[in-house]
Formats: C-alpha cells, sequence, structure tokens
C-alpha cells in the first residue's frame, strides 16, 4: 500500500429540512388552526481517528464528503427526520486544518476520538411555530439553513517514542530491524528507506516504547534536496530524537560535521524541534580500532558536550542493550514529570503546538514553492524533477473536485 501523508477533502454538511406551512382540515372541527411542523437539522460531518489505517491515500480518490439533509416538515406539527451525521474515518495521529483560515482544529491522536469538522444546518420552523394569541392563521415559514462547508488539509503525523534521525545509509533502518519486530527494507545504497517504519522496542515484560525510522536528509533537505524534509513532521511527535552517525562514511567525511550539517536541517525545518531531547549514537563502531573509537567519542563528546553518546553497532549487537535500557528510563521520567510537574507540562505543550505551526509553515511553504515552478514552466506544466520526493508525494495544489478523482504518483 501506498504511504500517503497528506491530502485535501472538502466536507459539506447537510442542510436543515424547511418548515412546512399546513392548516388543520377536518370534518367537524371549526378553526383547526395551523399544523406546519419544524424540518430536520441537517447531519453533521465527524472525523474520526482508526487504529487499522496508517495511510491518507484514499482521500486522495475521494475527496468529497456530503452528509445528509435533513426532512422537511408536514402537516399534523409533524417534524421532518434529521439527516444522519457522517464519520470518515482517518488514521491515529492526524492533525486537521482548515485551509481557509489555516486554523488547527484538531488533533486525533488517540483511537476512536471523534472531532467536528462540519456542523448541519438548522432547521426550518414551520408555520405552527408562529402562532400566537394576536396570530391565530400564520402564514409564515423559514427554510432550512444550509450547512457549514469547509476545505481541510489532513496531515498525518506518526505517535512514536523515540525517532531516528541521520544520513542516509547511516544505519537506521538496520537498528530498528535489530531491536524491534519491524522489518524494514534494508539494502547498501542512499534511500534505501522512502517511507517511516515504525517498530515497537521490547526492553521487558511490562516496558516497551516504539520507535520510527524516517527516510534519510542530505545538506539542503529542509529546501526540498533529495527526499526533502517532508517526512520530519513525523518526528514532531516524538520524546526523544535519536541521532544517529555515521562512523565511517563511504566518502570519508568527517562525522562530526555530518552531524552538525544533520542537526542545521533540523533547524531550518523547526527551531521548536530542536527542543526536544537529542540523542547521539555514533553507529558501526565495530569497524574502528578500540583506540579509534576513544578519540572519535572524545571529539564528539567536546562538540555536544550537553549530549547523551553512544556508541553502538547494529550488527554486531553493540551497545544496544544499554542504548534501549537508557531511552526507556529517560521517557518513564518524561512521563512522571508530565504528570506531577505543571511547569514542565506546561512547557511541552508550548514546544508542541510551536513545531505543530512550524510543520504547517513549512508545509504551506512548500506547497507554495511548487505552484511557482509549475507557474513558471514553459509549457505551463510541472517541471519538478522525479526525485522530488515532495512533488511525487504531496498534493500540487488545492484539490478541483469538479475534475474527478486525482491521479497521484508516489514513488515506492
Amino acid at each position: 500500500m501506498q504511504f500517503i501523508d497528506e491530502a485535501t477533502i472538502r466536507v459539506t454538511a447537510g442542510k436543515g429540512g424547511n418548515g412546512c406551512l399546513s392548516f388543520r382540515r377536518e370534518k367537524y372541527i371549526a378553526k383547526g388552526g395551523p399544523d406546519g411542523g419544524n424540518g430536520g437539522d441537517g447531519g453533521d460531518i465527524f472525523l474520526e481517528a482508526d487504529g487499522s489505517l496508517n495511510t491518507l491515500i484514499d482521500f486522495r480518490f475521494q475527496p468529497a464528503y456530503k452528509a445528509q439533509n435533513g426532512s422537511g416538515g408536514s402537516g399534523r406539527n409533524k417534524t421532518g427526520a434529521q439527516g444522519e451525521p457522517m464519520y470518515v474515518k482517518v488514521p491515529v495521529g492526524t492533525t486537521v486544518v482548515d485551509v481557509e483560515t489555516q486554523e488547527v482544529i484538531g488533533d486525533l491522536r488517540t483511537e476512536r476520538t471523534r472531532l467536528l469538522v462540519a456542523k448541519g444546518g438548522h432547521r426550518g420552523l414551520g408555520n405552527a411555530a408562529f402562532k400566537s394569541s394576536t396570530n391565530r392563521a400564520p402564514r409564515k415559514t423559514l427554510p432550512g439553513q444550509p450547512g457549514e462547508i469547509r476545505q481541510l488539509r489532513l496531515q498525518l503525523r506518526l505517535l512514536a517514542d523515540v525517532g531516528l534521525l541521520g544520513l542516509p545509509n547511516a544505519g537506521k533502518s538496520t537498528l530498528i530491524g535489530q531491536v524491534s519486530a519491524a522489518n524494514p527494507k534494508v539494502a547498501d545504497y542512499p534511500f534505501t528507506t522512502l517511507v517511516p517504519n515504525l517498530g515497537v522496542v521490547r526492553v521487558a515484560a511490562d516496558a516497551s516504547f516504539v520507535m520510527a525510522d524516517i527516510p534519510g536528509l542530505i545538506v539542503g533537505a529542509s529546501t526540498g534536496a533529495g527526499l526533502g524534509a517532508q517526512f520530519l513532521r513525523h518526528l514532531s511527535r516524538t520524546r526523544v530524537l535519536l541521532h544517529l552517525v555515521d562512523v565511517v562514511p563511504e566518502d570519508q567525511s568527517d562525522p562530526v560535521a555530518n552531524a552538525l550539517a544533520i542537526e542545521d536541517e533540523l533547524l531550518s525545518y523547526s527551531p521548536a524541534l530542536t527542543r526536544r531531547p537529542i540523542w547521539l549514537a555514533l553507529s558501526k563502531v565495530d569497524q574502528l580500532s578500540a583506540d579509534a573509537q576513544t578519540e572519535l567519542y572524545a571529539a564528539f563528546t567536546e562538540v555536544f558536550a550537553e549530549r547523551p553518546i553512544y556508541l553502538i553497532s547494529a550488527l554486531g549487537d553493540i551497545g544496544l542493550k544499554a542504548l534501549t535500557r537508557d531511552l526507556m528510563q529517560a521517557l518513564r521520567v518524561h512521563d512522571e514529570r508530565l504528570a506531577n510537574d505543571l511547569e514542565y507540562a506546561e512547557e511541552c505543550a508550548a514546544v508542541e503546538k510551536q513545531i505543530t505551526d512550524d510543520v504547517w509553515a513549512h508545509s504551506e511553504l512548500s506547497r507554495a514553492q511548487r505552484r511557482s515552478a509549475k507557474l513558471s514552466a514553459p509549457d505551463g506544466t510541472d517541471d519538478a524533477s522525479p526525485n522530488d520526493a515532495e512533488a511525487w508525494s504531496e498534493d500540487d495544489d488545492d484539490i478541483d473536485l469538479d475534475d474527478g478523482p486525482e491521479v497521484v504518483y508516489v514513488r515506492e
């Protein structure tokens, strides 16, 4: 199944039913009076988090949703039926943004959570509602009100405790494959991972956490180089960022310089994201001698003095137990502080909100750049390179619902 983490939909709530104009006319009953009933309210539209979904691909082919209209009132003071509400299922971790106002409407983080995104129109009133002692034969009715119409941007951000960060071929997929039951693709060429992967790391019988592996970053990713920075949004919910650094890069580059370059890209994408705890894991240390490991560890300690630093090798099973054990302990401490320290909880909430704003701002900037490139192309078509993953996997523009389903090409 294709992994789509962003989509635009239009939701239209149901229209309220019209009020009825009617008078009671029965044999032997004089002056029956008005008996026009009210209409029914229009149906609401809710988004509901469903744990069985892990992609937004369905919304690319079904971008429009309309709830049922309310029925009109009828004689004998009969009220029209209410429109049935519509429940649209989305993956857990979906953020909902109003395209017009750029307001974050809600964040569906837990399964079966429901979010009202379009309110149905209010019912119209029949003429029976207007009768009074001075107006015994009213002919006034009110029509039902139209339901809300909204264009929504859905952004999926995976829920994980620890997020892996690093250059391509740093060993992220190998690590998550070793410490969890995940089975990501592993190969000896860059950008093996094209979509995020999740794995459950079980430290003990009653202790586990979720680790997320995202595609590798390169210098310039925040401006669209490589696979771009589109998948960084999946790190925005993590509580700890684990930065893997290849200690024996194939291009003979300096590991310390590589680590600094990737963190600069992270800072360019979201300054608030760098306020999360960042741990360093020096990967593939089994290819270095003991003296070289000591020298490299000292170099990283000098530059990243306040960071936890670990020497690991996924294939050699070096340092993995200590790393996962300490991560589990850090997550427990975080949860305890979150529950007992109000100031810490408020600080975390502020960081989370700022990250959400940064993710949305970067997404809108990327979309505007693609639209600009499309308009500036000589033949009027999008000249984005096929190697630009954002051009293949995100919306190029707002959906035109009159043109039928949108055809989306996604690299696999």
